[in-house]
C-alpha cells in the first residue's frame, strides 16, 4: 500500500471525527484522573485534615483498586446490555463523582467519591476501546484512531501532572476535579449525539461465579501490589494478599473452563495474538510507568525541582507521545503489527537505559531526550498491541477484548513495585559510603538500566512469538488446518 493510498484508507470523514474525539476524549479524561490528583496530594491532605500519610494515599488508591477489579466484569457486560448504553452509564457517573469529590467537606466522602470514579472509570475503559473498534473498521482507520486514543491516554499523564501543579498553586486542589466535572459534561455531549451502538450484542446469562472470582482476584493482586511498599513485601499481610489473588485467579481459571457463557472465554486467552499482546503491553506498561515514577523522584529528590517543575520536566515524553500516536497508524500500515512492536520496545528500551546517565545537577536536555525517547517507544508498542489484541476478533467479542487490552495499565503496577525495590535496596547498598542524594542517584540509575534490559528482553520475546503466530495463521489460510496446536506446543 502506498502512503498516499494508506492515507486515504485512513481517512475518518466528519462524523468519525467527532466519534473520536469523544471516545478519546472519555479515555483523556480517565488517564487525566490518576496523575492530576496525585499532584494535589499535599494540599488534599493539608485542606482536609487526613490523619496521615498512608490514609492520603487512598484518595489515588481507592479509584484505581475498583477500576482493575472491575473492568472484565464491565468488559463482558457491555457486549451484553449494550456498549453505548453502558459506556454513558460510565461518564455519567463519573461525571457525578467528580463533581462530589470536589465539594467534599471531609475525607471519607472524598474517598468514597474516588471509589465512584473508579467504579466509573471500569465501564469506560472497555466500552470505549469496544466502540472504537466497532466504529473503525479493522485496518488503518482502526490503526490510526488507536494511536490518536494512546497518544491523548499518556498525554493525560503529562498534562495531569503539569496542570495539577498550576491549578494547585494559583487556584485550589478542589478546581481539579471540578475540570474533570466540565470534562465529563462535553464527553457525554459527544456519546448522546455521534455515538452509535454496534451489532453483535450477545444474548448470554452473566457468569457471576466467574465475575466474583475475577473481581476478587484482581482486588486482591492490584492491593497487594500497591501496598506492598509501605507494608513490607515479606510482611504477612502482603504475601496473604498476593496469595489469596493467586488462589482466586487460579480459581477463575478453573470455573471459566466449565462454564457455558465465560465471562471470558479461555478461548480469547489461548489465542496466541491476544496472550503475547497482553505480555508486550505489560512489560511497556510496567517499564514505562515505573520508570516515569522514577524521574520524579529524581527530580524532586535529586534535583530538587517542585511539583510543578517536575511537571514541565515530562513535557518531552508528552510532545514525543502525540507524535509516536500520529506515526503509529502509518508504521503499523507499512510494516506490520509485529515491526511496530519491535521498533517500539526497542526505543523504549534505549530512552530508559540512557538515563543511566542523568546527573546529580543539571541535565536538563538529557532529561527531556531520553524521557521523550522512552514515551515515543511505549506509544507506538501500546498502540500496537492493542491492535494486535483486538484484530481478528468476534464483534460479539469486542468487549471482552477491550478490557483484555486495558488489564496491562493496572497489573503493569509490578514493573512499578519491582522497580521501586530495585532503587531502595542499590540505594541502602550505598548509603554508607555517600551522600543521600548520591545514594539515591545510584539505585536509580541501577532501576533504569533494569527497565532498559526488560523492555529490550521484551522487543525479542514479542517480535520471535507474534511473528510465529502471523506465520501459522497464514499457513492455517493457506492449507485451511489449525495451526493453533503447533503454534501453542
Amino acid at each position: 500500500m502506498t502512503t498516499e493510498t494508506h492515507r486515504s484508507a485512513a481517512r475518518l470523514g466528519p462524523r468519525g471525527r467527532l466519534i473520536l474525539i469523544t471516545l478519546c476524549g472519555a479515555t483523556f479524561m480517565t488517564g487525566l484522573d490518576y496523575s492530576i490528583i496525585t499532584v494535589a496530594l499535599p494540599e488534599i491532605g493539608r485542606d482536609l485534615g487526613f490523619s496521615s500519610a498512608s490514609a492520603l494515599q487512598w484518595v489515588a488508591t481507592a479509584c484505581l483498586l475498583p477500576t482493575a477489579a472491575l473492568m472484565p466484569l464491565f468488559g463482558r457486560a457491555s457486549d451484553m446490555i449494550g456498549r453505548r448504553r453502558l459506556f454513558i452509564a460510565g461518564v455519567v457517573t463519573f461525571t457525578v463523582f467528580s463533581l462530589l469529590a470536589g465539594s467534599a467537606p471531609g475525607p471519607g466522602l472524598l474517598v468514597a467519591a474516588r471509589v465512584g470514579q473508579g467504579v466509573a472509570a471500569a465501564m469506560i475503559g472497555p466500552t470505549a476501546l469496544a466502540l472504537m473498534t466497532a466504529a473503525f473498521p479493522e485496518g488503518p482507520q482502526r490503526t490510526r484512531a488507536l494511536g490518536v486514543n494512546g497518544a491523548l491516554l499518556s498525554l493525560g499523564f503529562v498534562i495531569g501532572t503539569i496542570g495539577g501543579g498550576l491549578i494547585t498553586s494559583g487556584l485550589n486542589w478542589r478546581w481539579t476535579m471540578l475540570m474533570l466535572f466540565g470534562i465529563g459534561l462535553l464527553v457525554l455531549l459527544g456519546a448522546i449525539t455521534v455515538v452509535r451502538e454496534p451489532a453483535g450484542r450477545g444474548r448470554t446469562r452473566l457468569d457471576v461465579p466467574g465475575a466474583i472470582l475475577a473481581s476478587g482476584g484482581l482486588f486482591a493482586l492490584v492491593y497487594g501490589i500497591s501496598t506492598g511498599d509501605r507494608a513490607g513485601w515479606g510482611s504477612a499481610p502482603t504475601l496473604g494478599t498476593l496469595l489469596a489473588a493467586a488462589a482466586l485467579l487460579g480459581a477463575f481459571l478453573v470455573v471459566e473452563a466449565r462454564h457455558a457463557a465465560p465471562l471470558i472465554p479461555l478461548r480469547l486467552l489461548r489465542r496466541t495474538t491476544v496472550k503475547w499482546g497482553m505480555t508486550v503491553a505489560l512489560v511497556t506498561f510496567g517499564m514505562c510507568g515505573g520508570a516515569t515514577l522514577l524521574l520524579s523522584i529524581y527530580m524532586q529528590d535529586v534535583l530538587g525541582y517542585s511539583p510543578l517543575e517536575t511537571g514541565l520536566g515530562f513535557l518531552g515524553e508528552g510532545v514525543a507521545a502525540l507524535l509516536a500516536g500520529t506515526l503509529a497508524a502509518r508504521l503499523i500500515g507499512a510494516r506490520g503489527t509485529v515491526t511496530t512492536i519491535v521498533t517500539g520496545l526497542a526505543v523504549q528500551a534505549l530512552g530508559t537505559a540512557a538515563m543511566v546517565f542523568l546527573p546529580a545537577q543539571g541535565g536538563p536536555v538529557l532529561l527531556l531526550a531520553t524521557s521523550a525517547t522512552m514515551g515515543f517507544g511505549h506509544v507506538l508498542t501500546v498502540v500496537a498491541a492493542i491492535a494486535t489484541i483486538t484484530s481478528g476478533l468476534d464483534e460479539a467479542d469486542q468487549g471482552v477484548a477491550g478490557s483484555l487490552a486495558q488489564m496491562p495499565t493496572f497489573i503493569g503496577a509490578v514493573g512499578v513495585a519491582g522497580l521501586t525495590a530495585i532503587v531502595a535496596a542499590r540505594t541502602e547498598a550505598l548509603a554508607p559510603t555517600t551522600t543521600e542524594a548520591l545514594a539515591t542517584l545510584g539505585g536509580l540509575h541501577t532501576a533504569f538500566l533494569v527497565a532498559g534490559g526488560v523492555a529490550l528482553l521484551g522487543a525479542v520475546a514479542g517480535g520471535v512469538l507474534l511473528r510465529r503466530a502471523n506465520t501459522g495463521r497464514a499457513a492455517e489460510r493457506s492449507t485451511g488446518r489449525p495451526a493453533e496446536r503447533s503454534l501453542a506446543a
